[in-house]
């Protein structure tokens, strides 16, 4: 099945690895452009430097001309041709900082000349219960998983044209508390209400707006919080054992969800959370 990707373009935060790496090799490989975003600048640049050589990476960009910046806001990319444009370009920035969703906007517009959307990913909070976590603890969590979240979303939301999709890397604690992850708890159900509220507003103007709910995908975060129990063989047996499937999924499983999510292909698509989770969630 074709998704319409070619020569898109989107914006992928927290994704020098993990999730939102997963899913700009999903994306890059069907013949999308990705503005990639994380603090870490080497590990990104090298991120950037692995997606060069995947799939359409040099297809011609469809729109990337004068009318298609001019009616973002910005100006073309400069009529550098199709071989010369990267198929993934780096901005190291922290998601916390209110300046970073201008500058990964401005980004997309000025390399590619266009917009089509983006997957908003955060580093998850520490461990420990709601009762444990400190008000520092909250607050910085707050500022770049709940506020950090939302402003990247509206700032992308407010470029886009019809046909854009913005997706938000949640967790299936949105629909069930897990042990041991409290903030996790706290504000991951709050920012599936923000995808609802985003997508009742943007569907008039044609934009969709969805969630995403992985569980346990074997990314270094769920590595590290194996390792803080101590026991890290015995908690991932643990914990694939509670799962239908008997497995951990993989990053690339997830990546070809969200893809299809940010595609054309999932134009009726809206307003939804969607579990990547091999069947942990029991509820209907």
């Amino acid at each position: 099945m074709d998704l319409g990707l070619a020569g898109r373009v989107y914006i992928l935060t927290g994704a020098s690895r993990g999730l939102g790496y997963a899913t700009a090799q999903a994306l890059v490989a069907d013949g999308a452009r990705v503005v990639l975003s994380a603090r870490d600048e080497e590990r990104l640049k090298a991120a950037a430097s692995a997606l060069a050589g995947l799939g359409a990476g040099s297809a011609a960009l469809p729109g990337a001309d004068a009318s298609n910046a001019a009616a973002a806001g910005a100006a073309p990319s400069g009529g550098a041709p199709a071989d010369a444009v990267p198929a993934a370009t780096a901005v190291a920035a922290d998601l916390g900082d209110p300046a970073t969703p201008e500058r990964l906007v401005d980004a997309a517009i000025s390399t590619y000349g266009r917009l089509d959307g983006a997957l908003v990913s955060v580093g998850g909070p520490p461990p420990g219960t709601a009762l444990q976590a400190s008000d520092d603890q909250w607050l910085a969590a707050f500022q770049t998983i709940f506020l950090g979240a939302v402003r990247m979303a509206r700032t992308v939301a407010s470029r886009l044209e019809a046909g854009g999709a913005i997706g938000l890397v949640l967790s299936t604690s949105v629909r069930m508390p897990i042990a041991g992850l409290g903030i996790s708890n706290g504000l991951r159900p709050g920012l599936a209400g923000v995808v609802k509220d985003m997508a009742d507003e943007l569907g008039p103007r044609g934009i969709r707006v969805v969630g995403l709910l992985p569980h346990r995908i074997y990314t270094d975060r769920n590595r590290e919080l194996f390792a803080a129990t101590g026991d890290p063989e015995g908690a991932k047996a643990q914990a694939e054992a509670s799962i239908p499937l008997r497995r951990l999924g993989d990053p690339e499983e997830f990546g070809r969800v969200a893809a299809f999510l940010l595609s054309p292909a999932a134009s009726y698509l809206t307003g939804i959370s969607v579990p990547v989770d091999g069947g942990a969630l029991r509820m209907l």
